[in-house]
């Protein structure tokens, strides 16, 4: 007989679980009754409830529903990955998946199923694989509007970085971040027809999120689903289509941020040195990987030199040191999406708690993060 407690579903609880990736034994460590709640033998506590919620990302609303709702496995987005591949995936990596086909979702819902851009690059440009990546990278340079001219009047990485995300939204992309806190891995997209969304790793360096800003969006031109890592041998271990569709995109990204012509003309008085690759990316706004690449399919470098230069630069990269919840929030989310989700709060259209549940908070912060968010992102 189940003690006095909250009456949970208890198949809620189940799913609730199992969603974020957790095995019994896992979720136990936080949570000692969570086999009893599941197995109907004890009810939590509201203050446990509360917390198993705030833990597993869900509403508590969502603990009452009649039944589990059937949402498509997140494995369905990644359907050219290996299953190999993909079970080797960080638990939160795969907790972030999920949060971002969440995101996704609630775009639908605060929209009415449109995407608000007046435009939508990966339904207005479409590319076959065999497509010339000079020519694929021209056209996507010319659709979104940004001469190198522009791009080299950018005062640094994060303006660089900032530019890039909103002409991208400009674009139909939604862009989200967070901490990946996990190394190797630095973004990922999901493609729809409607909401294509790329989640870059905010750990990383400024230049590697627009590295892979590019990278994913290839993917979503290819409609096709992607994770960006630092790490790209485990390509190799592709199937050929697969194999292909990653070597174009991180083809892609390098010729579109660097183009061949200009790389030439930037090269033209410089030697082929470590120093020359680090003067470059910071005049391309790029990461300095992006121009050894290219010292590296010249021939000007090695491997070992590559890899050697790349370990090292990785081990430079440093994380943030936390700062102001509200303004780390905004960045993660995007003024843009934060936007969606106020405007239908001040149409009355939803309440305290679903605009908290849309913007990944308690209801409490809600006044607050407003209040940062007019005053606008420093």
């Amino acid at each position: 007989m189940a003690s006095e407690g909250i009456p949970v579903n208890k198949e809620m609880v189940t799913w609730a679980r199992k969603r974020a990736g957790l095995t019994i034994d896992d979720a136990a460590q936080r949570f000692p009754h969570i086999a009893a709640w599941e197995a109907g033998d004890a009810l939590p506590s509201y203050p446990q409830l509360e917390r198993l919620a705030d833990e597993l990302k869900l509403p508590i609303a969502a603990f009452f529903f009649p039944q589990p709702p059937t949402l498509p496995p997140i494995r369905e987005s990644f359907r050219t990955l290996p299953d190999t591949e993909f079970q080797q995936i960080p638990r939160h990596v795969h907790f972030l998946l999920r949060k971002a086909k969440a995101l996704q979702l609630n775009l639908a819902e605060l929209t009415q199923g449109h995407n608000p851009s007046r435009r939508l690059i990966t339904r207005e440009l479409r590319f076959r694989e065999t497509e010339s990546i000079a020519r694929m990278a021209a056209q996507v340079r010319k659709y979104l509007g940004v001469r190198l001219a522009d791009q080299d009047q950018w005062t640094d990485d994060e303006a660089a970085l900032k530019a890039w995300r909103d002409t991208l939204h400009s674009a139909g992309v939604f862009v989200f971040k967070d901490a990946f806190r996990v190394d190797g891995y630095s973004g990922f997209s999901l493609y729809d027809d409607e909401f294509p969304i790329i989640y870059v790793n905010n750990s990383s360096a400024k230049t590697r999120q627009i590295f892979t800003l590019f990278h994913e969006l290839a993917h979503l031109l290819f409609r096709t689903s992607g994770i960006d890592t630092i790490e790209d041998r485990y390509i190799e271990r592709l199937p050929q289509q697969q194999r292909r569709i990653e070597i174009l995109c991180n083809q892609f990204a390098a010729e579109f941020l660097v183009p061949e012509a200009a790389f030439r003309a930037a090269m033209a008085d410089r030697d082929r040195s470590e120093r020359s690759a680090v003067q470059l990316a910071q005049h391309f706004h790029v990461s300095r990987e992006v121009i050894y690449r290219k010292f590296l399919d010249r021939g000007w470098i090695d491997q070992t030199e590559y890899e050697r230069a790349a370990r090292e630069w990785a081990a430079q990269r440093t994380g943030g040191s936390g700062g102001n919840w509200y303004y780390t929030q905004i960045t993660y989310l995007g003024r843009e999406y934060i936007n969606l989700a106020f405007q239908q709060y001040h149409r009355n259209s939803i309440d305290d708690a679903q605009l908290a549940e849309y913007l990944d908070t308690k209801p409490r912060n809600i006044g607050a993060l407003e209040e940062y968010f007019l005053r606008g992102s420093r």
